[in-house]
């Protein structure tokens, strides 16, 4: 199995036929959430105005849509244009200056929607598996990407298992490391039903950290629903 989702997506884009570019300075960017998360307003605009001008250029000015392999990066990536948009709004209705970038243009994806969409169908399961338990997270209600989540899993596996006391795993990106008590607290119910259950031959999420939290949570390995999409039809 690929170590990581990105490995994975790029090795279920190149069997699905899709063509990808990835930006020449991608280890520098980064979504930005880290810094509006902690109130750091000039870290978070000097990163979102690297990003953006970045995929500007890397989608030839929104032509290619943008693709992200972690669902609260892809939130991330959302409310960054978003806000950019915002600030710019009068100069869009007004018109640009030749050769501004119209940042509206850009169109941002989350891998598990894209797949999903773009590639579930060209893909054949060979390796599917007995069963399936599912994280879903915040980000992925807010993004309305469950279905694509559950579509994915359906198409590995007859058996899967959404947990009804499924919830925000309390990781938060870095409060889960610093406060594990957080994430104990907060995903108590959901390992506890998790514990009643069969063993399940995989447990997916979409999201490292979340991935991270269920891991510790429950005790079962959380890997991306990329990684195993990837491992099931080889």
């Amino acid at each position: 199995m690929t170590r990581y989702a990105p490995q994975a997506f790029i090795r279920l884009c190149e069997r699905a036929g899709v063509k990808y570019r990835i930006p020449d300075n991608i280890g520098e960017m980064c979504c930005s959430t880290p810094w509006k998360s902690k109130g750091f307003t000039d870290g978070y605009s000097i990163m979102s105005d690297r990003v953006l001008k970045s995929l500007w250029e890397a989608t030839d000015g929104g032509r290619l849509p943008v693709v992200c392999d972690a669902s609260s990066c892809t939130e991330g990536l959302n409310v960054m244009r978003e806000k950019v948009i915002k600030a710019l709004e009068h100069k869009i209705v007004n018109g640009l200056k030749p050769g501004e970038p119209d940042f509206s243009r850009l169109r941002m994806y989350d891998a598990v929607q894209f797949a999903a969409d773009n590639m579930l169908d060209k893909l054949t399961v060979s390796a599917p598996l007995p069963s399936i338990a599912l994280h879903p997270t915040c980000s992925m209600t807010h993004l309305g990407t469950q279905p694509a989540f559950e579509k994915i899993a359906n198409a590995m596996s007859a058996d899967v298992y959404v947990p009804k006391h499924w919830g925000c795993c309390g990781y938060a990106g870095d409060r889960g490391m610093l406060h594990p008590e957080l994430t104990a607290s907060a995903t108590e119910a959901e390992a506890a039903e998790l514990s009643e259950q069969k063993q399940f031959a995989a447990y997916i999420s979409a999201n490292r950290t979340c991935e991270q939290g269920m891991t510790e949570a429950t005790g079962h390995t959380y890997q991306n629903v990329l990684q195993l999409l990837e491992r099931t039809t080889r």
